[in-house]
C-alpha cells in the first residue's frame, strides 16, 4: 500500500505561506513576509498535529481560520458525542488541509520571494549520509 505524500509530509511555515499567497488574490497582496508570519501564527496552534479543538480559538483568531478555510487550506469540522449523563455534546474542530496546502505551494506565483528558511539546513544533506552502516 503506497503512502501519499501529503499525509506523511509535515506542512513548514514556508509551504503554508506560499499556500496563502497562491489560494486568492485579496491574499496575494499580503507580501510574503506578512503570509509567513500568518503561517507561523496559525501553525502554532496545531504544532505537530493536524487538528485542533475549536474552543482554544480567540475570535478575531477563529476569523482568521474562517479565512483560511474559504481559501480550502484550512476545513471545520463537528463531532457529536454522548456523555455519560446521556446528554449530546458537539466539539468544533479544525484541520489542515495539507493536499490543498502542497498544491498551492507548488505554484510558481511566488517562487523569487521565498528566502531559503534557516531551519532548513537539514535538506541540504545528501540521503547517503543518513544511512546506517
Amino acid at each position: 500500500m503506497e503512502v501519499s505524500d501529503s499525509k506523511v509530509r509535515l506542512v513548514t511555515v514556508s509551504d503554508l505561506a506560499l499556500a496563502i499567497l497562491n489560494s486568492t488574490p485579496e491574499m496575494e497582496t499580503l507580501g510574503y513576509a506578512t503570509a509567513r508570519d500568518l503561517a507561523l501564527y496559525v501553525l502554532n496552534f496545531f504544532g505537530y498535529h493536524e487538528q485542533i479543538i475549536d474552543n482554544i480559538l480567540e475570535a478575531l483568531d477563529r476569523n482568521l481560520f474562517y479565512l483560511l478555510e474559504d481559501a480550502h487550506i484550512l476545513v471545520s469540522g463537528r463531532e457529536d458525542v454522548t456523555l455519560y449523563t446521556g446528554r449530546e455534546w458537539r466539539i468544533h474542530f479544525w484541520k489542515i488541509n495539507k493536499r490543498r496546502i502542497f498544491e498551492l505551494a507548488k505554484l510558481k506565483k511566488h517562487e523569487k520571494e521565498v528566502e531559503k528558511e534557516e531551519y532548513m539546513v537539514y535538506h541540504e544533506i545528501p540521503e547517503e549520509i543518513w544511512a546506517r552502516a
